[in-house]
């Protein structure tokens, strides 16, 4: 097989593997939050939920001054254990323990937003679905699964904020076998209420969606600033030598 033979496979691929990776289930939009009261409140969640057993070892804790900490309050309010504001956000969760209890090693979110971007939607949007999918499953060793990743090996580690659910299944027709019927997502059916409502649930995820984001690129809004200026310099530029040609060429004819 020749190499345009071997990338006109490669691109077949591709809608299927993204498919797989949202795990049949579509993407929704996640919400776009760009002020720091959102990074704070997603930093506070991170840490709270995430950190206890994934870590961020790309991450410092210092560098959260740039969402307007300040040290004594990423101190207070993001540090419970020994750790140091200038220290590595890194989890106490022993690999060999992980491996035993999930049956497999969380894997470092420190740029967990930009490794799941797929033709199925962005990073931000498989996170944002993925947090909200989860759903009582007894059958599991947690006790939870994931509409986005089935079988998944993490619980529900913001199941007080939003409650027990179970999914509802209904059935239809196959697509793509004639007369045969299969189970398919009809919706979820709220077992225990959360401490937050459905709504509040969803925008605190955007929050903690959104501070992954950031904590993928945290120069990525300084970049996008200093890429404008580049493309006025370069305009001015661009301005400058065509007078400078027409006032060079004015007299050739």
């Amino acid at each position: 097989m020749n190499f345009p033979q071997k990338l006109i496979a490669i691109l077949a691929l591709l809608p299927g593997l993204a498919f797989a990776n949202s795990g049949g289930h579509p993407l929704d939009k996640a919400p776009a939050r760009a002020s720091m009261s959102s990074l704070q409140n997603g930093a506070k969640l991170f840490v709270n939920h995430c950190l206890n057993c994934h870590s961020a070892s790309s991450m410092r804790y210092n560098r959260l001054r740039d969402l307007g900490l300040d040290e004594a309050q990423i101190r207070e309010n993001l540090l419970f254990t020994q750790d140091k504001v200038g220290g590595m956000m890194t989890t106490a969760l022993r690999p060999e323990d992980a491996k035993v209890w999930f049956g497999v090693v969380p894997p470092d979110l420190s740029v967990i937003a930009r490794a799941k971007a797929s033709p199925s939607g962005t990073g931000a949007d498989y996170l944002y679905t993925y947090l909200r999918t989860f759903y009582q499953d007894d059958t599991r060793p947690t006790g939870w699964n994931n509409l986005v990743v089935p079988n998944v090996a993490m619980p529900h580690v913001m199941w007080q904020m939003q409650g027990v659910r179970t999914v509802k299944m209904v059935e239809q027709a196959d697509p793509h076998e004639h007369g045969k019927m299969v189970h398919v997502f009809g919706g979820f059916e709220q077992v225990t209420p959360g401490t937050m409502t459905q709504l509040q649930f969803d925008e605190a995820t955007a929050d903690l969606v959104n501070y992954m984001g950031w904590m993928a690129e945290p120069a990525a809004a300084t970049r996008k600033k200093l890429g404008v200026w580049v493309l006025f310099l370069m305009s001015f530029f661009v301005l400058f030598a065509w007078l400078l040609s027409k006032s060079y060429w004015k007299d050739v004819k």
